[in-house]
């Protein structure tokens, strides 16, 4: 139950973190103004918090496992938002991400 909590934050702080900083881009790069940038630092900001959620409470651990996360997250972003289409070698990078994540977070610890 706990590693699906887990799994769950994971998406949730992806979601927030590449969606402001998918709105701040918008907001800069296409020239759609304040408002989508202040809605991208607004969700930056949730994704901070969400992070804390995590039932681990490693700081180091938990960060970076969820750079994984953000690769495999980002890329799956640019294919229903923008259109992106991964190549192979996209997809090999993202499940090696994944790999690690799991390793990092999920793995038996001694003493766990």
């Amino acid at each position: 139950m706990l590693t699906l909590k887990s799994i769950l934050l994971f998406v949730l702080a992806a979601m927030a973190e590449i969606g402001g900083a998918w709105l701040v881009w918008q907001g800069v790069r296409e020239h759609k103004g304040w408002t989508w940038i202040g809605a991208g630092v607004i969700a930056l900001g949730l994704y901070g918090f969400v992070a804390t959620l995590q039932p681990d409470a490693n700081f180091g651990r938990v960060l970076a496992a969820y750079g994984g996360v953000f690769v495999v997250g980002s890329l799956a972003w640019g294919v229903v938002v923008d259109g992106f289409r991964p190549d192979r070698s996209d997809i090999a990078g993202a499940l090696i991400c994944l790999t690690g994540v799991a390793v990092i977070m999920y793995a038996p610890r001694a003493g766990s």
